[in-house]
């Protein structure tokens, strides 16, 4: 029987967080990940592309977990993200097939990675309820409405950060009558009749948040 180990990432296109490594044994579902930390998505350590020299140390991990034989055939995704892994997997006498990564990793590192962007507070119905909910300006403005605290979750060394994460903002004050909205900041609802702060920027277009006014 020809035993497959299947290699696939989560996240890289997200601008919060770090991103996600996963490796799966296909025929018992043995699942093992590990997280590139977001400090190498710094500006300095993003532009000598560390990241991908620290994608070789996860793997090199997860083989150790899933006892990885050099008789088992490795699927990987076909991503930049391994572009340092596949001469690493060629060196050290293993086999591997460049693909498209499927089920039942796909849908298992995804949820790895949605688990860890909740522990970093992104709100769980935006992952429930949105077809896109990694969308780069629909993070942004969550990341707008609690600046200070969320803007070090960010991928800061990326170019659309630096052409969006630094935005000139304006505030107000209103009242609000008829409220459908979420406060971006506490995540709770903003009841009818409610004063409200409204913060408003122009990334891809212009940007108007409804907070609390106590957020």
């Amino acid at each position: 029987m020809i035993l497959l180990i299947l290699i696939d990432d989560a996240g890289s296109g997200s601008l919060i967080g770090g991103t996600i490594i996963g490796a799966m044994r296909f025929e018992t579902k043995e699942y093992f990940y590990d997280t590139i930390p977001l400090k190498y998505y710094s500006p300095e350590l993003f532009q000598k592309k560390m990241y991908l020299d620290y994608v070789i140390n996860i793997v090199e991990d997860l083989f150790i977990k899933l006892n990885v034989d050099h008789s088992e055939e490795i699927y990987i995704c076909r991503g930049y993200m391994f572009d340092k892994l596949r001469p690493w997997i060629s060196d050290n006498n293993y086999k591997y097939i460049n693909t498209k990564i499927e089920e039942p990793l796909q849908s298992q590192i995804e949820t790895s990675f949605e688990d860890y962007t909740i522990s970093l507070g992104f709100p769980k119905r935006f992952i429930s309820y949105t077809k896109y909910p990694f969308h780069f300006h629909r993070i942004l403005r969550w990341v707008y409405s609690d600046y200070e605290n969320r803007v070090n979750l960010c991928k800061t060394g990326w170019k659309s950060f630096a052409k969006y994460g630094s935005l000139p903002t304006k505030i107000s004050y209103d009242k609000i009558k008829k409220s459908r909205y979420i406060c971006l900041k506490c995540d709770k609802k903003i009841e009818d009749n409610s004063p409200v702060k409204i913060l408003e920027f122009r990334s891809n277009r212009p940007q108007k948040i409804y907070l609390h006014d106590y957020c």
